[in-house]
Formats: C-alpha cells, sequence, structure tokens
C-alpha cells in the first residue's frame, strides 16, 4: 500500500513538472516573440523616417539657415535642395524639407562648414576665407533612401566635390542664383539647388550683402536685352535702306 502511494506521489509530482516547465517555455516564448516584435517595429520606424525616392521631379522648398559664432550670425543660406540618385541608368528624386533639416557646423576666421542635416542623408559646405573673397572649396553629401522592396538592403549614396572655387563672392556680399545650379557629386548622386543665396563670414546686420549674380541669370537677362538690340538695328537698317533706295529713284525720275 505504501508503495503504491509513493508511486502514485511521484507520478503527480512528474506531470507537475512537466505541466510547470510548459507554462515557462510558453511564456519564454511569448517573451522572445515580443522581443522580435518590438525589434520588427524599430526596424520599420527608422525605414520609414528614411527619405522616399521619387520618380518624377517637383520643386524644392526653400529653407533659411544660419549659423552663428559668439552670438553673431557668420553664415546665412537659402536654398532648396533637390538630390538625383542614377541607379542602373535610371533617375529617382528626393527634396530636402526643410521643417525636418537641421543646420549645425562651425564658424572660424578662415574656415567655416554649414552641414544640412536629417533623417537619411547629410549636404555640407565648407567655406574658405582668402583675403577679400569667400567661397565654398568642398561640397560633400550623402543620402540614405528607403529601400526599393521590404527584403531589399538599404544603400548609401556618398558623393563629393573637393578643392572647388564655388559661389565666389567678395567681402559682406552673397552669392545668388535663381537659375538652377547643378552639381555631380558622384556617378549616381547628383545635386540640383535652386533658388540659391548664400554668404559667409562677413554679415554684419546677420542679414545678407550685396548679391553677385551668377552666370546663368547674367545670360538670362543680357541675352534679351541683346536680341532686343539685334532686332532694332535691324529694323532701323531696313528703313534706311528703303528710305535711300526711294530718294534715290526720285531722283532719277528728276533727271528725265
Amino acid at each position: 500500500m505504501q508503495l503504491f502511494i509513493l508511486s502514485a506521489l511521484l507520478f503527480l509530482g512528474n506531470c507537475a513538472v512537466s505541466e510547470a516547465s510548459e507554462v515557462v517555455e510558453h511564456a519564454l516564448m511569448h517573451e522572445a516573440s515580443l522581443d522580435h516584435s518590438g525589434d520588427e517595429d524599430l526596424v520599420l520606424q527608422n525605414a520609414s523616417k528614411q527619405p522616399t525616392l521619387q520618380p518624377k521631379q517637383s520643386p524644392p522648398l526653400v529653407g533659411i539657415y544660419t549659423l552663428a559664432r559668439q552670438g553673431r550670425v557668420c553664415v546665412r543660406a537659402s536654398l532648396g535642395v533637390e538630390f538625383t540618385v542614377i541607379e542602373n541608368k535610371k533617375s529617382s528624386f528626393f527634396n530636402i524639407d526643410p521643417k525636418s533639416t537641421r543646420a549645425t557646423g562651425y564658424c572660424g576666421d578662415q574656415r567655416a562648414v554649414l552641414s544640412l542635416v536629417f533623417d537619411g542623408g547629410n549636404l555640407e559646405f565648407t567655406f574658405i576665407k582668402e583675403g577679400s573673397l569667400s567661397y565654398v572649396s568642398k561640397l560633400r553629401a550623402t543620402l540614405t533612401p528607403k529601400p526599393p522592396c521590404i527584403k531589399c538592403k538599404s544603400k548609401t549614396y556618398p558623393g563629393i566635390m573637393d578643392n572647388e572655387k564655388l559661389f565666389k563672392a567678395n567681402s559682406g556680399r552673397s552669392f545668388m542664383c535663381k537659375s538652377d545650379t547643378s552639381l555631380i557629386l558622384a556617378d549616381s548622386l547628383r545635386l540640383k539647388l535652386v533658388p540659391l543665396q548664400i554668404q559667409a563670414f562677413d554679415l554684419p546686420s546677420g542679414a545678407f550683402g550685396k548679391e553677385v549674380e551668377c552666370w546663368a541669370d547674367y545670360t538670362k537677362r543680357i541675352i534679351p536685352i541683346v536680341l532686343g538690340a539685334v532686332v532694332v538695328g535691324i529694323i532701323l537698317i531696313a528703313v534706311l535702306v528703303f528710305v535711300l533706295t526711294r530718294e534715290r529713284r526720285g531722283q532719277g525720275y528728276e533727271r528725265l
């Protein structure tokens, strides 16, 4: 009888242990599932912040960005930014949103850096001052757009222009270009700035100084004037030829 009771107790104990093990295993699996789900949510959340490439171009929004040194503005930029990504001979586009872009960097006496940072990329200007002339010597950008499909890997597109003298202006003046400023940073990454106004180092009031007009704007402005002058000249020549011809014919009739 005692042996039967001991066997029964051992059987019940084993059942209880097995049931407890199943409960613990189920709880651990549920916790792991929750953790994995949280990781997926985090990945999806981060992916949702990445830039989404568009198949067609659209006018970029213009943002105004400033850097200050000891309470005084040392860099000021007003521009719209469009990235062009070229992949497999196909172009896709992304415009920076000024509302989700912040300006960082620093200002020195001869060198300043303005970096426009947004989720999934940045655009960095390096300014140099030589005597009374300032210009952008380096333009660097990176863009990590949202992958085209769920299982596709994320890809970063870097680009740089170095040892340049872009957007040159004398001290106290700003460089301005209303026309498209298109720049090639890499085989797969291009940049368009429109409209652009930028100035560094000498901004006494914090506002832009007198504008230095870019060549594209100058050409657009001067060509109609030149064409108009040419048309007027042709008309004057035609009128003069007509008058002289008429006078000569009149003189010929008088001789008869």
